[in-house]
């Protein structure tokens, strides 16, 4: 056992593992996971080759337990399933890792560790921590988890994380026991919406520079294809967060700065927008105070708005959660 695993054999360790078509790679997987892990629940999302089957016919680890879902989930909602078991079987942390074999078992320890030492409630695997790590990823998938990165940093709110898609996870049991289930995305959104509600609890999240592992397998997860789903499904969450955390949990100074900030910046663009567009048709030119307004409005706007990122950016929670519980 790792010595960084010290501490965490005092915590009962669980595994869960969503599969849907991973009969070629499962059983690698199982056998990677040390013995760090008490059980392992191995999640089959209505595998149509059977992915549950083979590994109650091939695996002889004890730790395994093959629960098998009447109609696919999604990744999300067969990694819920997993977290209710491992809830009910009072497990202290729950690690999530994919059947696929991109993610090293071997490095599970590595995201525990930071919930046992009890500075965080959540960890992520983060493989963009590393040269060699990004230039062993394919460009496609590099372009797109870049992209979402920002886009969930925005709806989260954690923004002191990178690849927050990363699906190599753990979290604390007690702070599992809190996240809305019902309400948390089923499909490959399930990564970024779970931060989400995190952040609605308070919860510290953590990040863990573990690589990922590139081989000739596919993905069931289409970059392109999500981009645009994806990125309105931050949007939403990017207003919900900035109500419930900005008007409805507290209300601050930067809430002032936001409302302000927008009010000026639109009123700027249509005020200036209008009497552009009025110029342009009518072909006389707008007076020096019709130009300085909107211009003035829209700095100001612009300065606030900031003044308020500013403060976002530094409103990350700072003290774990599941202290507390």
């Amino acid at each position: 056992m790792h010595a960084e695993t010290d501490s965490a054999a005092k915590k009962k360790i669980a595994a869960v593992i969503p599969c849907y078509r991973e009969t070629e790679r499962i059983l690698g997987v199982l056998a990677g996971i040390g013995d760090e892990v008490e059980r392992i629940y191995v999640i089959d999302d209505a595998c149509p080759d059977g992915t549950g089957d083979l590994v109650e016919e091939s695996c002889s680890d004890p730790r395994v337990t093959v629960l098998k879902l009447s109609e696919n989930k999604g990744v999300g909602g067969a990694t819920l399933a997993g977290y209710r078991r491992a809830i009910d079987d009072k497990m202290d942390v729950i690690v999530k890792l994919d059947g696929d074999g991109q993610m090293n078992p071997k490095e599970l320890h590595k995201l525990v560790r930071p919930i046992v030492d009890g500075k965080a409630d959540y960890t992520k695997g983060n493989r963009f921590h590393s040269v060699e790590s990004v230039s062993a990823m394919p460009k496609v998938r590099l372009f797109g988890n870049l992209f979402l990165s920002f886009a969930t940093k925005m709806s989260s709110g954690y923004w002191n994380i990178f690849d927050p898609t990363n699906g190599y996870t753990a979290i604390d049991r007690r702070v599992a026991e809190l996240l809305p289930v019902a309400k948390i995305d089923n499909g490959f959104f399930f990564e970024s919406d779970m931060l989400f509600r995190l952040n609605t609890l308070r919860a510290v999240v953590a990040d863990v520079p573990i690589p990922a592992i590139y081989g000739d397998e596919r993905s069931s997860l289409v970059i392109w294809k999500i981009l645009m789903p994806f990125l309105g499904k931050n949007i939403a969450n990017t207003f919900r967060r900035l109500i419930y955390s900005y008007f409805l949990r507290d209300f601050t100074i930067a809430s002032v700065e936001l409302i302000a900030g927008l009010i000026l910046i639109g009123f700027a663009l249509i005020f200036g927008g209008v009497h552009w567009y009025d110029s342009i048709t009518t072909n006389v030119p707008a007076s020096t105070g019709t130009i300085i307004l909107p211009a003035l409005t829209f700095l100001v706007g612009i300065q606030l708005f900031l003044g308020f990122m500013n403060f976002d950016t530094r409103n990350v929670p700072t003290s774990p959660l599941h202290l507390d519980l």
